[in-house]
């Protein structure tokens, strides 16, 4: 499967943005789909993550600000930012996770300026 994800771009504090993760062919909703970023010099960290039939999860450090979600008919993965702030700064990334292996997007650079 490819994972093409889009919608990153220079915001302002405070502002939003809406980052989409399109897959290249259906991913049953069981598989567990999420984002994680990457700032300049440090390790690629985890965001939120999705399933079906369980509470989505989030990292603490975007708790309340940020929501996942998922279109499976349109087989595309979502991420609502909101109250962003310049740490949030980072390349983001989408991944499915599969019991063969995990699948990567190509990553969409999200900008927040103070």
């Amino acid at each position: 499967v490819q994972l093409q994800a889009s919608g990153g771009g220079l915001v302002q504090a405070g502002g939003s943005l809406r980052l989409s993760c399109a897959a290249s062919r259906t991913i049953h909703s069981s598989v567990i789909m999420g984002w994680y970023r990457q700032a300049p010099g440090n390790q690629r960290e985890f965001v939120a993550s999705i399933r079906s039939g369980r509470d989505p999860n989030y990292a603490d450090s975007v708790q309340g600000r940020f929501t996942i979600s998922r279109d499976n008919a349109k087989n595309t993965l979502y991420l609502q930012m909101n109250s962003l702030k310049p740490e949030d700064t980072a390349v983001y990334y989408c991944k499915a996770h599969f019991s063969s292996g995990d699948y990567w997007g190509q990553g969409t650079q999200v900008t927040v300026s103070s």
